[in-house]
């Protein structure tokens, strides 16, 4: 008898679900696809406004570099303060180099996208990352930006007290004009005030949010130490940021008071606060071109301070910013 030889048997595979193995095999594309996003909006960004580039690059050339110093040392402040103010409107405490390492983040993202939108999304993560409930985030954050829009404000009325012929108003906004805008202000409130109202769900939601957010500011309140960090980091922000926009003016040689340098830089944000473009681009220097011509300063000098001050403050941190931001999503920190 012939012997018939069976082929070895192989060893039973155990079939490997696909979903599985689609999320494992997805997962590092679909990140480092998120760390190139910001790359990719500076670039398209900078493209857009490469006119705003060259012009203020070429007026900066022409300053007094002692004091553009000054300026950058102002912005470089600004991010530690940011970070100070985030840190006094939460109890819980954050880790402190990550912390900054992400205002300085979130800054290229409020340049990327409109205005606010990018750096409070950027927070809102970090901190629900960092274990905070996502109640507790979203109360904090209004908590940071009603202590800087209180601040900001507060510090424009103490300068216009200390210095009452900063700005001449009429140049600003004609009496024609005063009137209907504040008329349009007021009716937009009161259309926001009734919505609220009326909308049952949307009344709710508000309500939640805002016993949530007093619960969380009483608590940040009995503690000192928070307190001044919320009122202390919220103050130095807005002034840090005149006194960069001062420091370039003198580096140009406008002939303008630097105080009242920092009057325009406060009226000029405070009026275009509600415009959603991305970082302000194109409105910030359009109104700070106007208030400090209203404080007396010459149309070109103006003009030539305030690009080469947005190029000190947005151009130039932008893509370090936003390689931060990548390497910060990569690392899981956001």
């Amino acid at each position: 008898m012939t012997d018939v030889r069976l082929p070895p048997r192989l060893p039973r595979r155990v079939p490997r679900a696909p979903g599985r193995a689609r999320r494992l095999t997805g997962r590092v594309p679909v990140r480092q696809i998120l760390c190139l996003i910001p790359l990719v909006l500076v670039i398209v960004v900078a493209l857009q406004h490469r006119s705003v580039l060259v012009a203020g690059f070429g007026h900066l050339r022409a300053a007094q570099w002692p004091w553009l110093l000054v300026a950058v040392g102002a912005t470089c402040l600004t991010w530690v303060a940011a970070a100070v103010t985030r840190q006094g409107a939460l109890v819980q405490r954050l880790p402190a180099r990550r912390l900054l390492a992400t205002q300085f983040a979130a800054g290229a993202a409020n340049h990327l996208l409109p205005t606010g939108l990018g750096a409070s999304a950027v927070n809102l993560r970090f901190m629900t990352v960092c274990g905070v409930p996502l109640a507790r985030s979203s109360a904090a954050l209004a908590l940071y930006m009603l202590a800087e829009s209180i601040t900001r404000t507060a510090l424009l009325l103490a300068l216009l007290i200390a210095f009452p012929h900063a700005l001449r108003p009429g140049s600003l906004v004609p009496a024609s004009v005063g009137g209907p805008l504040l008329l349009g202000v007021v009716l937009a409130v009161c259309a926001a005030v009734a919505v609220v109202l009326l909308v049952r769900r949307l009344r709710t939601a508000v309500f939640t949010f805002l016993r949530t957010a007093l619960g969380e500011a009483r608590s940040v309140h009995t503690r000192p130490a928070r307190a001044l960090a919320l009122w202390g980091g919220s103050l130095a922000f807005p002034a840090l940021q005149g006194a960069g926009l001062a420091a370039v003016g003198e580096a140009l040689a406008l002939p303008v008071p630097p105080a009242h340098m920092v009057v325009a830089y406060l009226a000029g944000t405070l009026a275009v606060a509600a415009v959603p473009t991305p970082g302000g681009i194109g409105t910030v220097e359009a109104a700070l071109v106007v208030t400090l011509v209203a404080a007396g300063g010459p149309v070109a000098v103006a003009t030539a301070v305030v690009l080469a001050y947005r190029i000190i403050t947005v151009w130039l941190p932008l893509l370090p910013g936003a390689l931060t931001l990548g390497a910060l999503v990569r690392l899981k920190v956001i």
